[in-house]
């Protein structure tokens, strides 16, 4: 018997998979279907206790109140700031336009701001908690600072471009909402950690089913070092070529995840798999489509390019360093 909850875990998909369903071990089928098992049970237990630690904090950092933290901050230490923000204040493109009308209206300046806006869906608690179920600590460790970062450099970037006119006039003017934030005791900060874990969770399931699923058809039936020739860190366009294919694939840590960790169990370098993800997460088209309200055309080309070169390189460094 292997030790801890997750030796418990492993032991009980292997008990259901070769024993009580009879697949045979090391068969192609079996050891998917046992990687399914394993993977789901334990990305949903360490998915929800990471939301609802994640969710705590995020009840003490309204909108307003990181409007507040960031409109005097400086650079470097104020893009530090605002990517470190961006961590437990999970971001999607469905939330870019208010986001991003708010901080201009309260004045953060627009390098700090996209600190945030790049740290925010790429280094969130869910990417966390998955990172943690299915790579462990050092991982994480790795994908969290390198996309910290990235995050603070290319608001450093960005801000020293003067871009300011390249945002479109109408959010200048716009009304953010300036109201006082609500003061909560312990009581309803539990209360809403608990709906915000119950709602993110059930959110992002359907992910998880998918990209477990996947990844898991990938571990059972793509053949071993498959994708080392191709994906490995001798190949020097395998990171761009990772870059270029993520930036159609719009999804979320929850779907990326679990398919990148099967990618990298076959023979994909971990610079690769790093620029991978980032690419889906940070950049995917759909997000510069909904930005585009709020962009012009030259600061989202910017922006897009100055996050591709970014995760290009990062992806290199990491082949090179770690393989």
């Amino acid at each position: 018997m292997n030790g801890g909850i997750m030796g418990v875990l492993e032991d009980f998909s292997g008990w259901v998979v070769f024993e009580k369903l009879g697949f045979e071990a090391g068969g192609a089928a079996g050891e998917a279907l046992n990687f399914f098992i394993y993977d789901t049970i334990k990305v949903f237990i360490l998915l929800s206790a990471m939301v609802f630690l994640v969710s705590l904090i995020r009840a003490s950092l309204s909108p307003h109140r990181i409007r507040q933290m960031l409109g005097g901050g400086r650079e470097g230490a104020g893009n530090l700031m605002a990517a470190l923000l961006g961590v437990p204040t999970p971001f999607c493109s469905c939330s870019a336009v208010p986001l991003f009308i708010g901080f201009v209206k309260a004045g953060v300046p627009l390098g700090i701001t996209f600190s945030f806006l790049i740290s925010s869906p790429m280094v969130d608690g869910v990417a966390i908690a998955m990172l943690l179920a299915l790579f462990g600590w050092e991982v994480t460790l790795i994908y969290v600072s390198v996309g910290v970062a990235v995050a603070t450099v290319a608001g450093i970037i960005i801000g020293r471009m003067g871009l300011e006119g390249e945002v479109e006039e109408f959010v200048k003017g716009a009304q953010a909402g300036n109201g006082e934030e609500e003061k909560t005791g312990w009581k309803e900060k539990i209360a809403f950690a608990k709906a915000e874990t119950a709602a993110i969770v059930t959110r992002v399931g359907p992910y998880v089913l998918v990209g477990v699923g996947v990844g898991a058809y990938i571990h059972g039936f793509v053949p071993a070092d498959f994708l080392a020739g191709i994906a490995g860190k001798e190949n020097p366009l395998a990171v761009p070529v990772a870059v270029l294919v993520g930036i159609p694939l719009y999804s979320n840590a929850a779907g990326t995840i679990p398919i990148v960790q099967a990618l990298m169990a076959k023979g994909m370098a971990m610079g690769t798999a790093l620029a991978l993800m980032m690419s889906i997460t940070a950049l995917s088209l759909p997000e510069m489509v909904i930005l585009r309200r709020v962009l012009k055309p030259k600061l989202i080309a910017v922006f897009a390019g100055i996050l591709a070169v970014s995760f290009v390189l990062v992806g290199l460094l990491f082949n090179a360093i770690i393989g």
